[in-house]
């Protein structure tokens, strides 16, 4: 089986607490499910028919892989190692907040070794196109570049107003996706909301193409599929989404 010539890197796959945390924390699993991407490994990943997945299990609250390494509290609480939840919740026991050694201990652990993974994934394959692959909240929290509570589309593709990626390949992922999730063109905004997160705009066309991709969450952690009890989503429907996105690969490299 030919692979796909694409990287794949699913960056806040799940909801792990990492054990150097252990006695820091008072997030509520509530909470941390709202801060993270829930369910996208069960969505974007497709294992060996693409070139590479690159994928974490930590959940984002804790190690943001999404966020350059200046990127801390307090001038910024939703940076890599944050101080709240997206949401504003608090993450830490008050005065059990992460110091700089432990700081420094989450980055050696998990932030740098995904970075690593990326880097040498990009020199060792030959490959034709990157995608950082997300899920956003139906309606913007307040600190998001859209906050006050707006509706957002079904997806939002960005490659930082075309320095990532060229136009083309963006509207043509666009258009693949409106086929193979069979919803509208107008349903799939280009870098509005996003523009692409610190990986897509650090690895964007250096030197190959990179566009993030952002599903909206309602297209699954909604009725009739989602539980809110027990936070859990119909599996049925996680495998659907999956074979559409596989789909979607399949349909945009037969057309470029």
């Amino acid at each position: 089986m030919t692979k796909l010539p694409v990287l794949l890197s699913i960056p806040h796959g799940g909801t792990q607490k990492p054990t150097e945390l252990d006695e820091h924390l008072c997030i509520t699993d509530k909470d941390l499910f709202d801060d993270s991407d829930p369910f996208v490994i069960e969505i974007y990943d497709l294992g060996d028919k693409v070139e590479r997945v690159i994928k974490s299990n930590v959940a984002r609250a804790f190690v943001d892989l999404n966020r350059s390494l200046q990127d801390l509290p307090p001038e910024n609480p939703d940076g890599l190692v944050k101080s709240s939840t997206c949401y504003q919740k608090p993450i830490y026991i008050k005065g059990r907040e992460p110091d700089d050694s432990l700081r420094n201990i989450l980055i050696e652990m998990y932030y740098k070794p995904y970075h690593r993974s990326i880097q040498k994934s990009i020199h060792d394959l030959n490959l034709q196109l990157c995608l950082d692959c997300h899920s956003m909240a139906s309606v913007a929290p307040d600190i998001s570049p859209d906050g006050n509570k707006k509706k957002r589309p079904k997806f939002c593709l960005s490659n930082n107003d075309g320095k990532t990626s060229s136009q083309e390949m963006i509207e043509l992922l666009a258009l693949c996706i409106s086929k193979s999730y069979h919803i509208d063109r107008n349903e799939i905004s280009l870098n509005d909301p996003f523009r692409g997160g610190y990986i897509t705009k650090t690895y964007g066309n250096n030197p190959v193409p990179w566009i993030q991709v952002e599903m909206n969450r309602e297209l699954y952690l909604s009725e009739p599929w989602f539980d809110i009890d027990t936070l859990s989503t119909d599996p049925n429907h996680l495998q659907k989404l999956n074979k559409q996105f596989e789909n979607c690969l399949n349909l945009f490299f037969s057309k470029i």
